[in-house]
């Protein structure tokens, strides 16, 4: 057992939990001058914020169930959050095939006009009418399917949003501790006394006691649990846990489109390019009742996925073929809908000032984080009297400066001829590497590779693709601690990568604490 240190900080905001919404209000409290720690058990983005399809988008499905502000919510934030981190997130089209049975045609152009139309839209296409026989996704799709439409959204590196927004809060003045287990936390003359406890491996290397202004609760699917903790009064929201399973198969097509599915029973699937070699497929909604801790796919859910996915493409799949899975549980507003796809997907925000204040988080969409966060600290600001005004949709974060240094289009246009500038300027390196590299770091592509000229310079090649310099920097900088968090969450290498990678990383990594 290592030797643990106590160390006692007073700060304005303790923020507990280290997902998106957590990391969002982080950066926003601290840019506004307040003094902010987040912790977090496990790593950054470790749990739903990574789990999700990866899509930045305003819910078109949700217009069924006229949850238009929502999704007018949504569509702006799509094309706030394109300005803000453009090397993050790309502009991507669906494909979405007419089924005789389904949805009426008329029905979905009529969703897809609203959806076109229910917020200013500047850097996406407008819906457009296709036929599969005179287009490209329609050579790896089924016969029975003639016509349908072509829409616009965005992917999104969603783990990659979670560490930026958690930097930017660092480089602004926030403490973000990860590995850091809120033990306890209770009320004192109205401010919260809470012990932390951060672990490295097994090991408490330190406890920390906080005295705190006001707590954030940001646990996600916990957050009904660490409300009960603190022992509230007031009521308290009941949350619904929607599991969310996607699956990961070898590219099942060519062309950069996306697809969306119709499922007989209401829901819809994407079927998305991944990674380059892949395709990913979800998600499916069930209510779940386990461990949030340990969430697998069931092979109901994978059954589910490829059984849609085989009534579409040509190409047939089954388990076999799935390469990766992932998992997460949603923890949505139970607004008393007994369907599981049905439940709204808006956020609520709950304050309450006794026995201490303390600001709850349930809810929520990886698309309207940055607003979330915006309003959670609009009323953090108003109860610590803080004057200083809302700021993070005219700030990029870390690397999004890509011709400007403020939120523009041109970011957004820019961003393939600032991928060409740093294949020139890094014309040694490996082309997929450095296009990785832009997508992933942005402008703080340089930073990586300062002072490297060739690929020598980089340091060892500790596994394909994956060299020292790179791995310095996640440990350095992005709160990086294992291989886990490297190959899974901050590159995505590990879908690239044997398994033994996970062993050879972590080896590297404990070498160079040595």
């Amino acid at each position: 057992m290592m030797p643990t240190e106590t160390t006692q900080q007073r700060c304005d905001l303790l923020i507990v939990g280290g997902g998106v919404n957590g990391a969002g209000i982080a950066r926003d409290a601290a840019g506004r001058g307040l003094s902010v720690i987040l912790c977090e058990k496990d790593d950054l983005a470790s749990h739903t914020s990574s789990a999700s399809s990866k899509l930045i988008h305003g819910g078109l499905r949700y217009l069924e169930h006229y949850e238009f502000s929502l999704v007018r919510k949504a569509l702006i934030e799509r094309e706030n959050l394109m300005r803000i981190a453009p090397n993050l997130i790309a502009p991507i089209r669906f494909v979405m095939p007419h089924v005789k049975g389904l949805r009426p045609y008329y029905l979905l152009r009529a969703g897809l006009f609203l959806y076109d139309h229910l917020a200013r839209r500047e850097l996406l296409p407008a819906t457009k009418s296709i036929r599969f026989s005179e287009h490209e996704s329609g050579v790896c799709l089924q016969s029975h399917l003639q016509r349908g439409f072509e829409y616009a959204d965005g992917w999104v590196d969603d783990a990659r949003l979670v560490v930026l927004n958690a930097l930017d809060a660092k480089e602004r003045g926030a403490q973000i501790l990860t590995h850091t287990i809120c033990d306890k936390i209770q009320p004192c003359q109205g401010r919260w006394k809470a012990q932390l406890s951060q672990f490295i491996g097994t090991d408490r290397a330190q406890t920390l006691e906080i005295d705190a202004g006001m707590i954030v609760n940001a646990t996600g699917a916990w957050a009904a649990q660490f409300q009960s903790q603190l022992d509230v009064i007031g009521s308290r929201k009941k949350l619904r846990l929607i599991k969310g399973s996607h699956i990961i198969v070898k590219r099942l097509f060519t062309h950069q489109h996306a697809y969306l599915f119709q499922h007989p029973d209401g829901r819809i699937v994407f079927a998305i390019p991944y990674e380059s070699e892949f395709t990913l497929i979800g998600t499916t909604d069930f209510e779940y009742q386990g461990d949030l801790n340990h969430l697998t796919i069931s092979a109901q859910e994978v059954e589910y996925l490829c059984e849609l996915c085989n009534h579409y493409f040509q190409q047939q799949i089954s388990a076999a073929d799935v390469v990766h899975s992932y998992s997460g549980v949603r923890p949505l507003v139970d607004d008393g809908r007994t369907d599981a796809q049905s439940i709204t997907r808006d956020y609520r925000l709950e304050f309450l000032q006794d026995p201490a204040p303390a600001l709850h988080v349930f809810g929520g969409k990886i698309t309207t984080y940055r607003r979330l966060a915006e309003e959670a600290v609009n009323q953090i600001a108003a109860h610590l009297n803080c004057q200083a005004l809302a700021w993070t949709k005219n700030a990029c974060l870390p690397g999004g400066d890509i011709v400007s240094a403020l939120p523009s289009n041109q970011n957004v246009f820019g961003f393939s001829q600032f991928v060409d500038q740093c294949r020139q300027q890094y014309h040694c390196l490996p082309a997929e590497l450095v296009n990785r590299m832009a997508r992933a770091y942005g402008t703080r592509i340089h930073r990586v590779l300062a002072d490297c000229k060739d690929v020598a310079s980089m340091g060892e090649q500790v596994v394909p693709g994956l060299y020292a310099c790179e791995l310095a920097y996640l440990l350095d900088t992005e709160f990086a601690h294992s291989a886990q968090d490297i190959l899974w969450r901050r590159t995505k290498l590990g879908l690239h990568l044997p398994v033994t990678a996970v062993e050879i990383v972590d080896a590297w990594i404990k070498r160079r604490q040595a």
